[in-house]
């Protein structure tokens, strides 16, 4: 978990760096990469950085409350996990590790449908919900039962994405073979070599941290027996014809909170509140989809302001510190989702390390908070801005 020298993590970089070092080359990019040039995933962080906090001084901040009311959930503070596909590789059965840090913080915990551990699996750690994301597959019999399945499991909030009607061009995974390659060198570069300059783990999550499939969507793939074997057959599944009269369908068939993942323009947001889902994520899909488009700490204002009281909403994609936590909130948001900061914090040392990060973005928001004048989260607005 440690860095150069053996000094404590002390900011999301520090566990990136050590991620770093630890995981394949395919792996990590995997994580860290974005679409095409990366210029979206840069501005999603630089974005969220140009934010400026305004700085109030004598305001009594013996009583600080970073906790905030979510669909129907108090959160310790207003973060969520986010869903990210492979996320259970990082560290051996992943998705469970997390979802343990998630509980100790107080916070949700959201299992991707491409995860690698069995959405029962992930059940079996508390009584706490959790909450599930769903792409949606051709057969819709099938997304039926997951939906039943998650049900059962006591998922009663619902994250369905709907950026991905086809996969972004993402070149590293391009570079490491992990969409295509280049030839034999890419696949051998991504397979045993890059294993064997990392025995750890390669010990720890490649021999004993199986099975390595996508476990909610394991018994309706066939002949199936790593993750590039899933990775090919989604492919083949996602439905790229899903439209608007497809989200009417589910919000028929799902009795719990349905927020939608992928906003990222008004007249979307607009449709999307017309047709009843409970709450939306104004997301890029973390840069890895459309290269080029407009980072969501510019977006989250336009869509707050026309749908803000309306709706529950949230955003993701480069959030990195309890500081952007607070400019989430002060420009319309009532949570944020983290989704590379909790991967690579898990790949830097496991749940220990999760939940170092954890109580750092907390301690973090406290600071932010106590020095913005706003000590309750749920007080947090635009006046916690400084404007030009």
């Amino acid at each position: 978990m440690s860095g150069s020298l053996n000094l404590l993590p002390a900011s999301y970089a520090d566990f990136r760096r050590t991620a770093e070092r630890r995981l394949p080359r395919f792996l990590f990019d995997y994580i860290d990469g974005g679409a095409g040039a990366e210029v979206t995933l840069r501005r999603n962080t630089a974005d969220w950085e140009a934010v400026q906090l305004r700085q109030k001084v004598l305001v009594d901040a013996s009583a600080m409350d970073c906790s905030v009311e979510l669909l129907g959930e108090k959160l310790a503070m207003p973060m969520v996990l986010a869903p990210v596909g492979m996320g259970g590789m990082t560290a051996r059965r992943g998705e469970v590790q997390a979802k343990r840090a998630a509980d100790k913080a107080g916070i949700p915990f959201c299992l991707s449908t491409v995860g690698i551990c069995p959405m029962e699996e992930v059940g079996q750690v508390s009584q706490t919900p959790f909450w599930f994301q769903l792409y949606m597959l051709k057969d819709r019999g099938i997304v039926q039962e997951i939906l039943d399945r998650a049900w059962a499991q006591g998922v009663r909030t619902l994250a369905f994405t709907i950026d991905l009607a086809v996969l972004g061009t993402r070149y590293r995974d391009i570079r490491n073979g992990m969409a295509g390659g280049l030839g034999p060198w890419g696949r051998f570069r991504s397979g045993a070599l890059d294993y064997a300059l990392h025995p750890g783990w390669a010990w720890d999550v490649g021999l004993r941290g199986g099975p390595h499939g996508f476990g909610t969507i394991a018994r309706y793939v066939n002949q199936s027996k790593n993750p590039r074997d899933y990775l090919h057959w989604t492919g083949t599944q996602f439905d790229s014809s899903v439209t608007w009269t497809d989200i009417e369908w589910l919000r028929a068939v799902w009795k719990g909170n349905l927020v939608l993942k992928g906003v990222l323009d008004v007249a979307d947001a607009k449709q999307a509140v017309a047709i009843g889902a409970d709450g939306m994520i104004v997301s890029n899909h973390g840069g890895r989809q459309l290269d080029g488009v407009a980072s969501t700490a510019a977006m989250l204002p336009w869509i707050a302001d026309a749908v803000g009281s309306e709706t529950t909403l949230l955003v993701d994609g480069g959030i990195r510190s309890g500081q952007d936590l607070v400019r989430a909130l002060a420009l319309g948001a009532k949570a944020a989702l983290i989704g590379r900061p909790w991967v690579l914090a898990l790949a830097a040392g496991g749940e220990a390390a999760l939940t170092r990060y954890l109580a750092l973005v907390k301690q973090d928001m406290r600071t932010a908070l106590g020095l913005s004048g706003a000590v309750n989260a749920r007080d947090v607005g635009p006046q916690v801005l400084l404007r030009d």
